[in-house]
């Protein structure tokens, strides 16, 4: 593609967000505003790193030029490399995939967890704030006064009957459970994250965030799955 990114306030950054079910990418100018539209390729499966990074290839060559990279992948991360992917391939098990990334495209990428992004774009940056994502799992990232506390995996952590949060919120949870009684977890939910981390405010983003019937609770909000792209820009301010 053409470089049309001359006219637009630099850095420009390369927006990616990897999921277990899609990847989106999209390029954004220097204050987070949208320049393309959004481009979304269902996530191949095996989801593989090598059949990922080509699909994300193929979706790259469609945008402007960029002048850096943010991505967030459903994981923990550190270092540059992704530690976990339960509802990827086994493979990406301590990929390095910002080094893989920087190498690929010539360009320095920033890496974080895809719920940490999402909150980067939706989060206000004072007080105690959590961010879960309802997806094909369940995402979790915790700030404090806009800064991230790192590792934090809520979806895996036990909760109900032997049972993880993610097997009750996850695409899993709703499929087996129903509609009715997902909404019913996730109030749930909501209850126990308040008492356990005392948030300011709750954020509940992912594909699955538009099947909530329920009245949600003062200082509990919906945000955009556009978030997710949008903190890449956030991502670069924080980690600097």
């Amino acid at each position: 593609m053409a470089n049309t990114s001359a006219r637009f306030p630099h850095p420009i950054t390369l927006a990616v967000d990897i999921g277990g079910t899609g990847m989106k990418v999209m390029a954004l100018d220097a204050r987070g505003n949208p320049l393309t539209e959004r481009l979304r390729t269902p996530t191949p499966n095996p989801a593989t790193p090598t059949r990922m990074l080509s699909a994300l290839e193929t979706m790259r060559k469609q945008l402007p030029q960029c002048d850096r990279v943010s991505v967030g992948f459903p994981g923990v991360i550190k270092q540059g490399k992704t530690l976990t992917a339960a509802n990827l391939h086994p493979t990406w098990v301590g990929f390095p995939l910002r080094n893989a990334l920087e190498k690929r495209w010539k360009l320095p990428v920033h890496l974080a967890n895809d719920a940490a992004v999402q909150g980067y774009g939706a989060i206000s940056g004072r007080g105690v704030e959590l961010v879960l994502t309802l997806g094909t799992g369940l995402g979790s990232a915790l700030f404090t006064d806009g800064h991230l506390c790192p590792g934090l995996e809520l979806g895996h952590h036990p909760w109900q009957k032997g049972k993880t949060y993610e097997d009750y919120l996850g695409r899993r949870g709703l499929k087996k459970h129903g509609k009715k009684r997902w909404n019913r977890y996730l109030a749930a939910a909501i209850e126990q994250t308040s008492k356990t981390f005392n948030w300011d405010r709750l954020y509940l983003g992912g594909g699955n965030a538009k099947e909530i019937n329920f009245t949600l609770p003062t200082y509990v909000s919906t945000v955009s799955n556009e978030d997710g792209l949008f903190g890449g820009v956030a991502l670069w301010r924080y980690q600097n």
